[in-house]
């Protein structure tokens, strides 16, 4: 790579305050930079590093006026950089394309064009898999699974039957999608399995993190919308909705029918319980445990989860428990001293009352 700050700024839409003609020969992060690269500063609290880093160019907000450096103001700047990475330096790392031999293709399976099939994988029979979709290494896809075009299965990804994935989804590694919901009925002590007989639906531009388990709806089906994307390690349980365009952190786990609405973001460790609903473009503090229903455009945090700012002030209380412990300790020991010169007292007036008695 080899531009202009110029180019750069042409290619991301953005515009220049300082000198276009600097050439930049490379990418990186604002605190790894060296001179020739350029990075970003989308955080006003990394503005600071503006005037430490050995970059030649940052990417930045209009909220910056003037810098040390010659800058790139843009919308976004987080995204105009990615925009920048995915030009320069495409994560395309090479892989077998085509049918690889050692494939097991089942009956009635459809294929589009140019469908990559990588050694070790199982497809079952009636299953179907769209123009331009990728499926690595040792990948199950069950029977009557369809899976959408322009879509990316990393290894050892498990999708099971009758599933529905959509276009240009990427599912990373050890992803369990389809897997039986956690349904068992208790009688005199003893777990009857209750059959799990839904269906799992990803919708379009989603992306699941690896080690994810999603669980097949009891009857219906549990349901992730367009544009959602998950992170490593998530519990996601039979019959759950999630919203487009909503964020689940790593190792957040969400209980069975809980409905999770559009622009949510779960925090890492987060746990929703059961049955409830998660408002629109609602915050879930990390490590938050929800027990009821959360209104839409609120934030809520600590457990049980409440508003954050009244989860706050508790907490801020909590921290004081040491002093106050110490506190009552102290006026435990005044009471019973006053109690004590108080009986001492009440002795001698009777005493003295007998005595005149």
């Amino acid at each position: 790579m080899k531009m202009t700050l110029l180019e750069i700024a042409q290619l991301i839409d953005g515009s220049i305050i300082g000198d276009g003609s600097i050439e930049i020969s490379g990418v990186c992060g604002i605190k790894e930079a060296s001179e020739g690269d350029i990075t970003f500063v989308a955080n006003p609290k990394y503005i600071a590093l503006m005037k430490q880093t050995r970059a030649s160019a940052i990417i930045t907000t209009a909220e910056v006026k003037k810098a040390p450096k010659p800058l790139i103001i843009a919308e976004n700047p987080s995204l105009a950089f990615a925009k920048l990475l995915a030009l320069v330096a495409p994560n395309e790392a090479p892989h077998f394309t085509g049918i690889h031999p050692t494939a097991i293709i089942g009956e009635n399976v459809t294929l589009g064009k140019n469908v990559t099939i990588q050694p070790y994988v199982v497809v079952e029979d009636n299953a179907s898999i769209g123009d331009n979709t990728v499926i690595c290494s040792e990948v199950f896809i069950g029977h009557h699974t369809a899976i959408g075009k322009d879509t990316m299965i990393y290894p050892h990804v498990s999708i099971r039957e009758r599933v529905k994935i959509g276009e240009r989804v990427i599912i990373h590694s050890g992803s369990v999608i389809g897997s039986d919901g956690f349904g068992f009925a208790t009688v005199k002590g003893l777990h009857h399995k209750i059959p799990q007989i839904g269906t799992v639906i990803i919708e379009d531009d989603v992306e699941i993190g690896a080690n994810v388990t999603i669980d097949r709806a009891r009857f219906d089906k549990t349901l992730i919308k367009h544009g959602t994307k998950i992170d490593n390690l998530v519990q996601i349980a039979h019959n759950v909705v999630i919203g487009e365009n909503s964020i689940v952190v790593a190792q957040a786990g969400i209980s069975g029918s809980t409905i999770i609405g559009k622009n949510v973001t779960l925090a890492g460790q987060a746990g929703i319980i059961g049955h409830i609903s998660i408002g629109d473009n609602a915050v879930v503090a990390a490590q938050a445990g929800v027990t009821k229903s959360v209104p839409a455009n609120s934030c809520v945090s600590g457990y049980p989860a409440k508003p954050h700012k009244k989860a706050k002030r508790i907490n801020a209380c909590v921290q004081k428990l040491p002093d106050l412990y110490k506190l009552v300790n102290s006026l435990e020991e005044k009471i019973a001293a006053l109690e004590e010169a108080l009986k001492e007292n009440n002795d001698r007036i009777s005493k003295d009352n007998n005595k005149h008695g």
